[in-house]
């Protein structure tokens, strides 16, 4: 293994044990002594642990176990062995660690206790890893079945906390479901990072002064379409082009102000961009690269 790839390799056991850290605060400093639940198989091993007074650590690897079986047929040996670490890591690092009572406000609760364990999870898996096995069982159904992954996760966690609101109380599952939310829209936004990202599509009789300002001005790429423009119901058409782009979200304003000046009657599609790779992008935030 070269110096590099040590490096790098340090660098992302590294991030996951910070993910670990953060995980393990989320669970022993909020969740665990309110009885609140998370989802998959961590929420599994909450609810076990506290319906049967079971040792939190052990549950959780236990409750991991048929997971880490089923990601055996479905991941690469590599992220498989990370992800049996990272797991490990978890269960010894909630057995060590204690936190006084935080706060008693079970909204703050919920929130923070998402927000501790989404930063974690979610740099887990931007390292190569994962700390719950429910995306393990997501990826394995959408490889025999075709369903999608998130749906896989929203019906597994839609059982769990139904089985919470009848076993523990419908309040618990209530803000067990608002910390799974927060935690999902955490791990969202550490992975995907601050950058987002909005596409344009343009047609305009002054096509070539938006293509220019948009290169120029903005500093963005564009692709340029022939395609032909219809007047209405009077079916005339005349041949145009057809300018596409993709902008960072802050910049959103800024085009539209651009494509006011230069042409006021433009048509434009405006749509979300769910990833971008290669191509001209003006970044506000440099990503982790892999």
């Amino acid at each position: 293994m070269s110096h590099r790839n040590i490096k790098t390799a340090f660098n992302e056991y590294l991030q996951i044990a910070f993910g670990i850290a953060l995980a393990s605060i989320g669970l022993k400093a909020f969740l665990l002594p309110n009885g609140f639940l998370d989802g998959g198989a961590t929420g599994i091993a909450l609810l076990l642990s506290d319906q049967f007074d079971l040792n939190i650590s052990i549950t959780l690897l236990i409750v991991s176990i048929p997971f880490l079986i089923i990601g055996a047929f479905t991941i690469t040996k590599r992220i498989l062995v990370k992800s049996i670490l990272s797991i490990i890591g978890l269960s010894i690092s909630i057995s060590l660690t204690t936190f006084d009572t935080v706060t008693e406000d079970k909204l703050l609760i919920a929130i923070f206790g998402g927000l501790f364990l989404g930063i974690g999870i979610g740099l887990a898996i931007r390292n190569g890893s994962v700390l719950d096995g429910s995306e393990l069982l997501g990826v394995f159904v959408f490889d025999r079945f075709g369903i999608s992954i998130g749906r896989t996760i929203l019906l597994f966690n839609v059982i769990l906390f139904s089985i919470t609101a009848v076993l523990i109380s419908m309040e618990i599952a209530m803000y067990s479901i608002l910390t799974y939310i927060v935690t999902a829209k955490v791990i969202d936004f550490v992975i995907e990072g601050f950058e987002d990202f909005v596409g344009f599509t343009i047609v305009s009789k002054k096509s070539d002064e938006v293509e220019r300002a948009l290169v120029s001005i903005m500093g963005v790429g564009v692709t340029i379409y022939k395609g032909e423009r219809g007047y209405g119901s009077t079916g005339i058409q005349t041949e145009t082009k057809i300018v596409q782009t993709i902008v960072n979200r802050i910049d959103i304003r800024k085009v539209h102000r651009l494509l006011e000046h230069i042409d006021k009657d433009a048509f434009i599609v405006e749509f979300d961009v769910n990833a971008v790779r290669g191509g001209v992008l003006r970044r506000y935030f440099q990503r982790k690269r892999s």
